[in-house]
C-alpha cells in the first residue's frame, strides 16, 4: 500500500507539471500561427482566406498598413498582384489562386517589401467514372476541325483577358443556381473506362431549363456552342478572374454585355459532352482552374 501512495504521488507530480507547460505550449503555438500573418514592420499586418490552403484553392489576401496609401502591391506565386482598398474592413484586399499543380509546402506572400509565409496543403480529390457517347471520347474526323477550332476560339478569349483591368466584382460571388452539387471540383474523370482529365468545375444536379444566374458582376466574353462545353458563357470579373457557364440549353446574353450579380445569363441543359441535363460551373484565374466551392465560401469585403 505504501509504495502504491509513492507511485501514485509521483504520477500526480507528473500530470501537475504538464498542466503547468499547457499555456506555455499554447502560447507559442499561439504565437507561430501568428507570425505567419504578421510582419516584422509593427503596424502592416496580412491574413488569407480559407486559413488551409491547398492546390487549387483560390484566396483572398488581406492586408492591413500603418498608414495611409494610393495602392498597395505584391506578389504570390509568381502573380503580380494589385490589391484594391475598402472602407468596411480598413484594409486592403486581393483575389489570387494556387494552381492544381502547385506541390505541397511553404510560400511567401510579398508586400511593399515586405514577406508574409502562406503554407499550402495537398488536396485529397476522388475519381469519378462517367458513360458518356462514343464521339465525346473518341471524337471523329469530321468533328475534328470544329474543336481545333474551338480550341483556338478559347485561346483567344482566354488571351484577351487582361491581368491588370480593374475587378468588375463586388463581395460575395452567390451559386450560379439553387441545386445539389452532383460534380466536384480536381476530380479525376474517367470517360467510358478512358482516364480524361481532372474535373475542372462543379457541377449542379439541375433540370433542363433551369434558369442560370452570374456569381458576380463582369462582362460576356463569350456565349456560343463549343463542342465539348456545349452552349458555353463566360464571363470577365477583371483582373484575370473568369467565371464559365457549361451545356447550356439557351443563353440569355449576348458577348460584350455588362452583366450583374443574379443576372440570368442562361437556361441549364445537357449540350455538349454531358451525361445527363447539368450545370458545369468553373472558375479560371490567370490560365489557371480553381475549386468554384471554395470561391463561394469566401467572404470578400464589401467595397
Amino acid at each position: 500500500m505504501f509504495c502504491f501512495r509513492l507511485q501514485l504521488a509521483a504520477v500526480c507530480q507528473i500530470v501537475f507539471a504538464f498542466v503547468l507547460l499547457v499555456p506555455a505550449w499554447a502560447q507559442q503555438a499561439a504565437h507561430k500561427t501568428q507570425a505567419s500573418h504578421t510582419a516584422n514592420e509593427q503596424g502592416w499586418s496580412a491574413e488569407w482566406e480559407p486559413a488551409k490552403l491547398v492546390n487549387g484553392s483560390p484566396v483572398i489576401f488581406r492586408v492591413t498598413a500603418p498608414r495611409e496609401l494610393k495602392e498597395i502591391k505584391g506578389s504570390f506565386l509568381g502573380q503580380e498582384l494589385l490589391f484594391r482598398s475598402s472602407a468596411s474592413c480598413h484594409c486592403w484586399y486581393v483575389f489570387a489562386g494556387v494552381s492544381l499543380s502547385t506541390k505541397p509546402g511553404t510560400y511567401t506572400l510579398h508586400v511593399e517589401g515586405k514577406s508574409y509565409l502562406v503554407p499550402v496543403a495537398a488536396a485529397a480529390y476522388p475519381s469519378s467514372t462517367l458513360k458518356v457517347a462514343p464521339e465525346f471520347v473518341e471524337p471523329p474526323k469530321e468533328t475534328l476541325a470544329r474543336i481545333e477550332a474551338d480550341q483556338a476560339t478559347k485561346k483567344s478569349v482566354f488571351a484577351s483577358v487582361s491581368a491588370v483591368e480593374a475587378p468588375h466584382w463586388s463581395g460575395r460571388f452567390q451559386p450560379p443556381a439553387e441545386a445539389e452539387v452532383s460534380g466536384v471540383f480536381g476530380s479525376a474523370r474517367v470517360f467510358n473506362g478512358v482516364k480524361k482529365s481532372q474535373h475542372e468545375g462543379l457541377d449542379f444536379r439541375v433540370t433542363t431549363g433551369t434558369p442560370v444566374a452570374a456569381t458576380n458582376n463582369g462582362t460576356v466574353l463569350l456565349a456560343r456552342p463549343l463542342y465539348f462545353e456545349g452552349n458555353c458563357v463566360m464571363i470577365d470579373h477583371g483582373q484575370g478572374l473568369i467565371t464559365l457557364y457549361l451545356h447550356l440549353s439557351e443563353f440569355k446574353v449576348k458577348e460584350g454585355d455588362a452583366v450583374e450579380k443574379g443576372q440570368i445569363v442562361g437556361l441549364s441543359g445537357g449540350t455538349g459532352r454531358a451525361t445527363a441535363p447539368h450545370l458545369h460551373f468553373a472558375v479560371r484565374w490567370r490560365g489557371e482552374y480553381l475549386d468554384p466551392r471554395t470561391l463561394l465560401e469566401l467572404r470578400p469585403p464589401e467595397n
